[in-house]
């Protein structure tokens, strides 16, 4: 179904484009399209090879994206977000963050679960830089056909992610190591240079500005509902 629904939305909304609308597409896309390849950073160029039915739907809308434009024109680009994070995400969704996750543990006073060694490391990237891409990408006459990594373009293992909010929300709790999962990817760092390039993109919130400001939001919602 994850498959299958990402496929077809991507497909109609290009196809929508192209009948009538001529409205400039920008395809937002999550970066589970990369293999555990370790070289680093990951770059729009290196071999796609998906490690999940949700990463094979990402791709999937990359493609039809790149053959719409290719074919007939479509003003339509992809971008490749890494692990946004930043306030309002729901820590219970199916889908939910490690971020929102850890937090809303560490404020109960309860253990978070760690998958693997906590070494694994990720792009984070502040929802604020993700929105600043998006309208880039909306206004720009540029990078059609493409596809382009949007991050921090730095990272961050797991480990010192908990370090970080385990301070900022005042907690002495320890985190609980588990198996890792099947088919999460190792490392993750992303080359931003294109995006810089074509669209003129440049991350402004570094990742202590962008965890103090997601763990203080947190906080006050838990404190509101409390009292």
């Amino acid at each position: 179904q994850t498959l299958r629904g990402q496929g077809l939305i991507s497909h109609n909304l290009a196809n929508v484009n192209t009948v009538g609308f001529r409205k400039d597409l920008a395809d937002f896309r999550s970066m589970p399209v990369f293999s555990d390849d370790p070289a680093l950073p990951k770059t729009e160029d290196m071999p796609a090879h998906p490690m999940s039915p949700y990463a094979i739907g990402k791709l999937t809308g990359e493609y039809y994206c790149s053959v719409f434009y290719q074919l007939y024109g479509l003003p339509a680009m992809s971008l490749r977000y890494f692990n946004v994070y930043g306030p309002r995400q729901d820590p219970n969704s199916e889908y939910a963050a490690v971020i929102p996750r850890f937090i809303t543990t560490l404020l109960k006073g309860e253990q978070p679960t760690i998958y693997g060694d906590g070494e694994q490391s990720r792009d984070f990237t502040y929802v604020e830089d993700i929105v600043q891409a998006n309208i880039l990408a909306l206004e720009s006459s540029r990078g059609f056909g493409e596809t382009m990594n949007v991050a921090s373009g730095d990272r961050v293992s797991l480990n010192e992610l908990f370090a970080r909010l385990r301070v900022l929300t005042g907690s002495d709790q320890s985190p609980v190591y588990a198996p890792a999962r099947a088919g999460d990817v190792k490392h993750s760092r992303a080359d931003i240079s294109k995006a810089r390039e074509m669209l003129g993109y440049e991350p402004r919130i570094s990742f202590a500005e962008g965890m103090d400001r997601t763990a203080s939001w947190f906080r006050k919602q838990m404190e509101t509902a409390g009292g």
